[in-house]
């Protein structure tokens, strides 16, 4: 088309069902279908973007129309932007153990009120259940004739118990997401484990705060990853100026026990089988035994910063694609769970996740965990709430000494630029020389 160099188009159409439950109340079970595309051509000016609906009943000449009205949309741009050649490749989605569309809206209320009510033991005043599952088929196609589809299901519960005790309110939450069906049967145990939580968290004694060796646990040695390393890694934020990461390929700035991977391509909850641009996903070391040896990339990013690999761009139905993590993670070590609690000796276990801020320009962050537990003489001993860890990103890269032997995966969705995607982070038990613990106690 005249003065397109490139278009492509990104079509979504599926359902999503939300199934909200309040203290024993099913608030909301509903089902909605969408349909919506994103057509983006790239002019001599840049690009031109545009959203539609109802995209599936458009002919041919409809999609050339749409196209046309984009790149006039370029035309009051004026950017410099060239794009990286395309690596194409899809991978197979994996199969359903139960596909939830099989299991009536009905059923599932009732599966997700019995979970609830698991929850509800003595000394809990509050519960609540949310569970949402979404089906997607995703095509692509570009200027080049190149097209490809996948189909895909999304599912996944949280289940929140609170407890009370002499005008004090504790919080358990635990959460699970798949890509591989229907997972909300058998959940029971789980439902009185965050139940049990809050109330051992009523008689858990405020921890103190100090600088100290710190054993993370999975969850939120990969909520660190994520927020810390994975978000200065985008090489969107790296091409703004906007992270600690910028001009430091090749450079050593963590242990070298520290490997830190973003692969899109594992069936985890951020599988994507190709990425909203049609690149191929695979595996990026972001960090390579402490030397940072890549950026996440788009095909553009790619093209202007360089150190990577497209298949990085992901984005929500009727968005245009950002740089985005996936499943993001720190690879196993070699070290047991007990010899890492062994080797710190004396200090403290932070176990979960209750949020927390990072700044990926500064290279400083501060997580909440959930819990944790005072390490004495290589033993955990007291419980402990009201704790976070907080610190520079690169020092505490430097000062993780241990990494555990398995990993473990948590799943979520991480929000940037109005879009929210799913994604799963995780990684071993580590070890952390001075670390910056915070908490609320005096003892």
């Amino acid at each position: 088309m005249p003065g397109v160099r490139y278009y492509d188009i990104r079509h979504v159409q599926g359902e999503a069902t939300h199934i909200d439950i309040d203290n024993g109340v099913c608030e909301s079970a509903a089902s909605s279908f969408f349909d919506h595309a994103v057509i983006r051509a790239l002019s001599r000016n840049g690009w031109g973007i545009l959203t539609v609906d109802n995209f599936q009943e458009m002919g041919r000449s409809d999609i050339e129309s749409l196209v046309s009205r984009a790149a006039s949309i370029a035309s009051i741009c004026n950017e410099d932007i060239s794009l990286a050649g395309p690596e194409r490749g899809s991978r197979d989605v994996p199969p359903m153990d139960e596909d939830p569309r099989d299991v009536s809206l009905g059923e599932k209320t009732a599966i997700l009120l019995d979970l609830e009510q698991s929850a509800r033991i003595p000394g809990i005043m509050n519960t609540r259940v949310n569970y949402i599952e979404r089906f997607e088929e995703v095509g692509f196609q570009d200027s080049t004739g190149y097209e490809n589809h996948y189909g895909i299901c999304r599912s996944g519960f949280g289940i929140m118990a609170v407890a009370a005790r002499n005008g004090t309110l504790q919080m358990g939450y635990e959460r699970r997401h798949t890509i591989r069906g229907l997972n909300i049967r058998h959940q029971q145990d789980l439902a009185r484990e965050a139940a049990q939580r809050a109330i051992s968290l009523l008689d858990a004694r405020p921890a103190r705060g100090g600088t100290m060796r710190a054993v993370l646990d999975p969850e939120l040695a990969g909520v660190f990853a994520h927020e810390a390393v994975g978000h200065a890694s985008e090489a969107d934020l790296v091409q703004e100026g906007n992270s600690v990461l910028a001009g430091r390929i090749g450079e050593q700035i963590g242990s070298g026990v520290v490997t830190i991977v973003d692969d899109p391509s594992l069936p985890e909850f951020g599988f994507e089988p190709f990425d909203a641009e049609g690149s191929a996903t695979g595996r990026t070391e972001i960090i390579s035994r402490g030397k940072l040896a890549s950026y996440l990339h788009s095909r553009e990013t790619l093209a202007a910063v360089g150190n990577g690999r497209a298949g990085h761009a992901r984005a929500m139905a009727g968005e245009p694609p950002l740089v985005r993590m996936s499943n993001t993670f720190i690879e196993a070590g070699e070290s047991t769970r007990d010899e890492i609690l062994a080797e710190c000796r004396n200090g403290i276990l932070l176990k979960g996740s209750r949020g927390g801020q990072v700044d990926p320009g500064r290279g400083v962050f501060q997580f909440n965990a959930e819990y944790g537990y005072l390490v004495q003489n290589g033993e955990c001993t007291t419980m402990v709430r009201d704790v976070s860890l907080s610190g520079e990103i690169l020092k505490t890269l430097f000062s993780i000494r241990l990494c555990g032997n398995e990993v473990k995966m948590h799943q979520g969705y991480c929000g940037k630029g109005g879009q929210s995607v799913p994604v799963s982070d995780g990684a071993p038990y580590i070890l952390l020389e001075h670390a910056v613990v915070g908490g609320s106690g005096d003892s």
